[in-house]
């Protein structure tokens, strides 16, 4: 499949994949752990806008701040399906002529760089997708596309920061291409859940916290002794976690997580101030029953 049309294609895949959002999912998290939907769509569709220019010539300088920030506005669909059409004519228009672009790393063939995008769109596509609830399925002659011209990057990606550790290879290509972009393939429901968990956590949303836990969630805390202490159920949990979230200058960071099936294992640091701050270290093992959290199961350091 020549550059161009593997470019058109997977800019299609993930136009789709946007026009399927709802308007109560611009909000939820997704595979891109710092981005929600909404996050993730704004930049594809702000590397979208910047292809126009960039394949007809301008330069970084030239355009400048045009796209900083929010570009989908009101109507986040309508504006990122108008973005990529204008990338999509406007590459069809440019390739064939050859040349280069001006990058942010130097001048890069238009070629290369419409590659790049092409990968972009893609791997991000199964991001919003997979986020969404949407179909998850690539086109097998997409991914043979993208992952050919991968091989001989993935380590520059990696290296540059641009992509996680690779994940698991199973010998399916579509999963291994996932996971040599840093994605885990298991991707779903329990990982949301997760990720809105301890950011409700984190943030002191209490009711936001319980709200993703079973009536009979079980949490074990890490005091008052090396047992630690049992609070079964909704109301005894929220007990528990009001006098956790309640500690003055309380502060709840992730440090690491992943989740393997219906468990998960998160490592994280509490701190706290008031006259003697500090803070502790440890690690929550949970368990997962129809997207909610039944069992957490804190350790701390020390």
């Amino acid at each position: 499949m020549d550059a161009g049309t593997l470019y058109h294609r997977c800019v299609e895949y993930f136009a789709d994949r946007v026009n399927a959002v709802t308007d109560d999912q611009w909000d939820d998290p997704t595979p891109c752990t710092e981005w929600t939907v909404r996050d993730l769509a704004n930049h594809v569709a702000g590397e979208d806008l910047w292809t126009v220019p960039l394949m007809e010539g301008a330069t970084i300088q030239d355009v400048g701040d045009r796209f900083d920030g929010d570009v989908l506005g009101s109507d986040p669909i309508g504006s990122a399906l108008s973005a990529a059409r204008a990338a999509i004519e406007s590459v069809a228009e440019q390739l064939p002529s050859g040349g280069t672009v001006q990058l942010s790393f130097g001048e890069t063939p238009k070629e290369e760089y419409v590659l790049q995008l092409a990968a972009d769109h893609l791997v991000h596509g199964w991001d919003l997708a997979v986020a969404t609830g949407g179909d998850t399925r690539m086109d097998p002659h997409l991914v043979h596309g993208v992952a050919s011209w991968f091989d001989e990057r993935e380590e520059v990606y990696r290296g540059a920061g641009a992509i996680a550790a690779r994940h698991r290879l199973t010998g399916v290509d579509q999963e291994d291409l996932l996971a040599r972009f840093g994605r885990d393939p298991a991707w779903g429901p329990n990982h949301r859940t997760l990720v809105r968990f301890n950011a409700s956590f984190g943030g002191g949303d209490l009711e936001g916290a319980l709200a993703l836990v079973t009536d009979d969630i079980l949490f074990e805390s890490t005091s008052p002794s090396p047992e630690g202490q049992r609070h079964e159920g909704r109301d005894a949990v929220r007990m528990a976690w009001s006098e956790v979230m309640g500690t003055p200058g309380m502060s709840f960071t992730e440090e690491e997580s992943f989740v393997a099936g219906d468990r998960a294992v998160v490592r994280w640091r509490y701190g706290w101030g008031g006259a003697e701050p500090g803070f502790v270290r440890g690690v929550d093992v949970l368990r997962f029953r129809d997207g909610l959290i039944s069992e957490k199961l804190s350790y701390v350091k020390g």
